[in-house]
């Protein structure tokens, strides 16, 4: 394999750049000479000429068009890798890999991400979804910077995983307006035999409504259970049943869906935790994430 002198690159860019070596020497601190010679290594090194003499000036060639491009690029980069790990902001977007839980609602997702959008740095965010165990996994692995989850991490984990506490919110109960307003009515013995279209089992929301459920003595009739939530609301606006909401996300759930709000679930609360896992640099949107609480 062969190997690139960057030495030798940054010279040339260098001098590409300011347009003649004299002024290049004078950047660099060095001697016309000492940067001639390191531009000759690199054509020799490339089997191009990269400058070609016109009048008193020297220009690229077309090759040293493409060698210019290549080092602008990689400079860039490594003023940008100096950057990223001096935590200063820089011209690039930065990477933030975010996992969230199947179970966790996408409606508060949206609301704990809007500082990290908001931030003047331009950032692109990715979000992978899926089971808290696995996410955790990456997380470890450095694969992720963040996961969001409804539950703290298990203690039982066999690396060491930090939960920050977001907020909690309570449950809203919602349909779509024509379902609302029957259900609305005699709240919440109303629910009884009422289409109802919950979270899978074994997930957060699904426990507390069933604890609420039979708090109240009510039973409704459940016509589907969605591991995928975003799922659940379509089906929601459809009329095909109702369905629970943080009420923290409940007035982007209204204007999103057209929902209507049927009562509140007193006595359901959930809890948001952003996990991170021990780091030697801070990602500085992660910072944004754990210090916010929801409203």
């Amino acid at each position: 394999m062969e190997w690139l002198n960057y030495h030798h690159l940054r010279y040339f860019y260098i001098a590409a750049k300011e347009g003649s070596l004299a002024r290049a020497a004078a950047v660099l601190h060095v001697s016309q000479p000492s940067i001639s010679e390191q531009i000759s290594e690199l054509e020799g090194s490339l089997g191009e000429a990269l400058f070609r003499r016109v009048g008193r000036n020297n220009r690229l060639t077309d090759a040293g068009q493409v060698v210019f491009n290549y080092a602008e690029e990689i400079f860039t980069l490594g003023s940008e890798l100096m950057s990223a790990v001096r935590q200063r902001p820089g011209l690039r977007p930065v990477r933030l890999n975010v996992g969230v839980a199947d179970s966790f609602p996408k409606l508060v997702t949206n609301e704990i991400l809007k500082p990290v959008f908001a931030q003047p740095q331009p950032v692109h965010i990715v979000c992978r979804e899926g089971k808290l165990e696995d996410l955790l996994a990456q997380l470890v692995a450095h694969r992720l910077d963040v996961v969001l989850a409804d539950e703290p991490a298990p203690s039982s984990a066999n690396f060491k995983v930090f939960s920050h506490a977001l907020g909690e919110s309570t449950v809203t109960l919602c349909a779509e307006p024509k379902l609302a307003t029957r259900l609305k009515r005699n709240f919440p013995q109303s629910l009884n035999s009422a289409p109802a279209l919950l979270p899978a089992e074994n997930t957060v929301l699904r426990r507390v409504l069933e604890t609420w459920f039979r708090a109240h003595h009510v039973k409704p009739n459940v016509v589907a259970e969605c591991e995928d939530l975003a799922l659940m609301k379509v089906l929601a606006a459809e009329g095909r049943g109702f369905i629970a909401v943080p009420t923290v996300a409940l007035k982007e759930a209204v204007s999103r869906y057209q929902f209507r709000s049927l009562g509140q679930a007193n006595g359901c609360h959930l809890e948001f935790y952003a996990l991170t896992a021990e780091r030697r640099i801070a990602h500085p949107s992660v910072a944004l994430i754990t210090e916010r609480l929801l409203a």
